[in-house]
């Protein structure tokens, strides 16, 4: 309810279909002010000094939150300088990421180091700085490994995989000194001490996923019962499903406290695959990520990527191995895709932010509702993004 004491809108998005979390509202407003979603309803009279924007035939989802990506626009996560990674935030806000995680695959020491040296740089400027905060938010660090399983390696080099035995393998893994960072890591709990490690990174504040893995069910459970509560691109790098060997992806679609990423390019997961998936374990448990490279965005060609030749061809990339090397799609275009199949736009809002806030305990993002973020993207009827608002700022496409 408005009182004298609330503040006066700036912004005024009004006339536009408004994704909430059980509901779609029509030809509705949200009023943002200081950054934040100050009011969500009906079409109010003009506020003095608001700026206001007609969205008639327009969409509002609440901003993508991507927490697996590995590059875009020529620069990789484990490469990129503060400055390169800023350049990578402009071009993901651009599909419609209003926040995401900067996720490494397994490498030396030196590079980890690196990496997490550029995420701070970055998050300090897009904190201190109001135009260099002009691009997604930056929030903390993904290690996809080390520690997971050579058989099901995936496009990741096992020769920088480990095994956990003491506290020391896991104290050589940089974290960003930022405060209020998340720490995310895919670990496959069958590893020698796997079950173990799984226990100590929850205890230091760590979220811990299942991934690259071929974990029996007991294993699974034990890995459940020390904190693990997530699947890293389900059903992708993990024992294929048997009707006598659940393995993995039985457990996964089976628990209902457990909750996936996926990879909607239609290269890593059929369509037909996506839609069984969102009808078992629904959208409330199921979060949308790229898994991009460095070469989204760039075309069709091969790249030189964590030390090896990656080709992109028609939106597949391929090592050398003959393995899927992550994707090169955005989240607007998964997002896009998913709605070609008939997922529902309240379903799609949860897959593509609301979860993924969720997973990583944001709580001030993921969702439209008044006193968060005015973070929002804005579609059209056919899923085409018009412009993302980041803080209450409109940034166009």
């Amino acid at each position: 309810m408005l009182t004298d004491d609330t503040p006066q809108p700036e912004l005024v998005l009004e006339h536009a279909r408004i994704v909430l979390p059980d509901r779609v509202l029509a030809d509705s407003a949200v009023e943002i002010a200081n950054g934040r979603i100050l009011r969500i309803g009906s079409v109010s009279k003009p506020q003095t000094g608001a700026e206001r924007y007609d969205l008639s035939s327009l969409t509002l989802f609440p901003g993508f939150i991507d927490v697996h990506i590995h590059g875009a626009v020529g620069f990789d996560t484990l490469e990129a300088t503060g400055k390169e990674l800023q350049t990578v935030s402009r071009a993901l806000l651009n599909s419609g990421v209003t926040a995401w995680i900067p996720t490494l695959v397994p490498a030396p020491e030196e590079k980890y180091a690196s990496a997490i040296e550029a995420i701070d740089e970055v998050v300090t400027q897009q904190q201190s700085d109001d135009e260099y905060g002009l691009g997604a938010r930056v929030l903390g660090v993904h290690y996809e490994g080390p520690f997971v399983n050579e058989l099901q390696c995936g496009a990741l080099r096992t020769a920088h995989f480990r095994t956990f035995v003491t506290l020391e393998d896991m104290a050589s893994l940089p974290v960003p000194g930022a405060p209020g960072l998340v720490k995310l890591m895919t670990v496959a709990p069958e590893i020698n001490g796997g079950t173990e490690l799984i226990g100590e990174l929850v205890k230091q504040n760590w979220i811990v996923l299942i991934g690259h893995t071929r974990a029996d069910v007991p294993t699974l459970d034990r890995a459940y019962a020390a904190g693990a509560r997530h699947m890293t691109h389900f059903m992708n790098a993990m024992a294929p499903f048997h009707h006598r060997a659940p393995g993995p992806i039985g457990w996964g679609l089976n628990h209902d406290g457990v909750t996936c990423d996926i990879i909607a390019d239609g290269v890593h997961l059929d369509p037909l695959i996506l839609k069984l998936l969102i009808r078992v374990k629904g959208a409330e448990r199921l979060a949308l990520i790229s898994d991009a490279i460095a070469a989204a965005g760039m075309g069709d060609g091969d790249y030189q990527i964590w030390g090896e030749t990656i080709s992109v061809k028609n939106g597949r990339t391929q090592n050398a191995r003959g393995s899927i090397a992550g994707s090169v799609i955005t989240m607007a275009e998964a997002v896009k895709t998913l709605m070609s199949l008939g997922v529902s736009e309240i379903e799609l809002a949860r897959m593509a932010a609301t979860t993924p806030a969720r997973l990583i305990r944001l709580d001030d993002a993921g969702i439209i509702e008044e006193g968060k973020r005015a973070d929002l993207v804005a579609v059209d009827n056919e899923g085409n993004m018009k412009f993302t608002v980041l803080g209450g700022r409109i940034v166009p496409v």
